[in-house]
């Protein structure tokens, strides 16, 4: 088992910048990567961005260039900065962890951007 919990949502204005966290517990000894989701109202669920255990990170083309995903292993943490932020950004995140025996989701941080 592996418990999944996000952090840093929040409302920012448009240009703004928020810092995602998703705390990793339980059973991650064999995590092959961890990733950002995202889902707005009446949307499927998206990627944003991924990263593998070997460091390797992969960006939705809608997010390159304004959010960054970065994992502390020493923490357990994953991280999604974001910035230059944009009302279409606006959407519950949910980090998801891949493991050798399956995936796990959190509960989601709602991230809304409005003036």
């Amino acid at each position: 088992q592996v418990q999944l919990v996000e952090s840093g949502g929040g409302l920012v204005q448009p240009g703004g910048s928020l810092k995602l966290s998703c705390a990793a517990s339980g059973s991650i000894f064999s995590l092959t990567s961890m990733a950002w989701y995202r889902q707005a109202l009446g949307k499927q669920r998206e990627l944003v961005a991924l990263i593998t255990s070997g460091g390797s990170v992969v960006y939705a083309e809608y997010v390159k260039g304004r959010f960054t995903i970065s994992r502390d292993k020493s923490k357990n943490t994953l991280y999604l900065q974001m910035t230059t932020l944009k009302p279409e950004d606006t959407a519950v995140y949910y980090c998801r962890a891949q493991v050798s025996a399956g995936e796990y989701w959190g509960q989601g941080t709602q991230v809304t951007v409005s003036s």
